[in-house]
């Protein structure tokens, strides 16, 4: 079992602190699992009633609502991954809006109301993979991306979509101490944006979405690793380059701008070709796409995507 992180083990391969903790205390019949499910039970999540249930789906087993919820990549709270799901409660998140602006023909401010009822929500649930080898299967509450994108009606020099988080240097790590710029942000190619499997995501596990888990609105785009599905977003943009993006930004040798998950295209510090689904001490083999090529390898048709990574 792997604890703990020597100059031989890349952090890929680490298990995370929190189910080694859990493993341990049901092995030893401990309380601390209890202790664990009670808070992540206690994230006080208001029910989402009426939600239709996708074709889009996977039936893979979907990984447990504590992981989830308590091993985040939310850099704005903690570089740790167990520290956001403390330190983002302190993001308010209502009242909120998202500006939607750029080369389109009806700019507009949506509030978080009138996004909830932009189009029928349903349940989605995705596999996810995370470009540190660790994998999660979440079932996401949203609507398509595209509808947004119909209402504003793009012009013909839209080529990309802009995303931006918040950013609130008061309750938030400064840059420095993030180890990115920020606000964040994040972009995808039109054909992208307008595929039906991209996302607006406003709960997940029956659920609105917790604050470290991108509250109250994110994006989820689930054959891209997963810093691509940009949380908490206050600001959509269409422009006609390629908009830039955070970890691009930040190291643009290890993230590229597409992201798509390739198991052909090792990461500079160890190899993409497995992952660890959260909840599970096994790697297993990962997937093109993520397993969603049929749906999308057509966009990237012609396209050499070991030099567009």
């Amino acid at each position: 079992m792997l604890i703990r992180r020597s100059p031989g083990i890349p952090p890929s391969e680490v298990t995370p602190k929190h189910l080694y903790l859990n493993r341990r205390s049901f092995l030893a019949g401990l309380p601390l699992a209890g202790a664990a499910f009670a808070a992540g039970s206690a994230r006080a999540g208001t029910k989402l009633n009426g939600i239709a249930k996708s074709p889009f789906s996977t039936t893979e087993k979907v990984t447990p609502s504590n992981d989830v919820t308590h091993y985040n990549n939310y850099y704005e709270f903690g570089t740790g991954k167990e520290q956001p799901a403390g330190l983002a409660q302190k993001l308010k998140t209502s009242p909120w809006t998202v500006k939607v602006e750029g080369a389109v023909n009806k700019p507009q401010v949506f509030d978080i109301d009138a996004i909830m009822k932009m189009a029928p929500l349903e349940e989605r649930i995705y596999r996810h993979r995370c470009v540190e080898r660790w994998s999660i299967v979440v079932p996401w509450i949203g609507f398509p991306l595209n509808e947004l994108i119909k209402k504003v009606e793009p012009t013909a020099k839209a080529k990309f979509v802009a995303f931006q988080t918040v950013f609130d240097p008061g309750i938030m790590l400064s840059e420095r101490a993030a180890g990115i710029q920020l606000p964040y942000v994040e972009g995808l190619r039109m054909d992208e944006a307008m595929h039906p499997l991209a996302i607006l995501c406003v709960g997940m596990y029956g659920e609105d979405l917790p604050k470290q888990d991108g509250a109250p609105v994110r994006l989820v785009v689930p054959w891209k690793y997963g810093f691509k599905s940009i949380k908490s977003i206050v600001k959509i943009k269409f422009v006609e380059k390629q908009p830039p993006t955070t970890w691009n930004i930040t190291n643009a040798h290890e993230y590229g701008f597409y992201s798509n998950v390739n198991p052909e295209v090792d990461h500079p510090r160890w190899s993409q070709a497995s992952e660890r689904r959260l909840g599970e001490f096994f790697m297993r083999k990962t997937l093109m796409f993520n397993g969603y090529g049929d749906q999308v390898a057509q966009l990237y048709s012609g396209m050499d995507l070991r030099k567009y990574y």
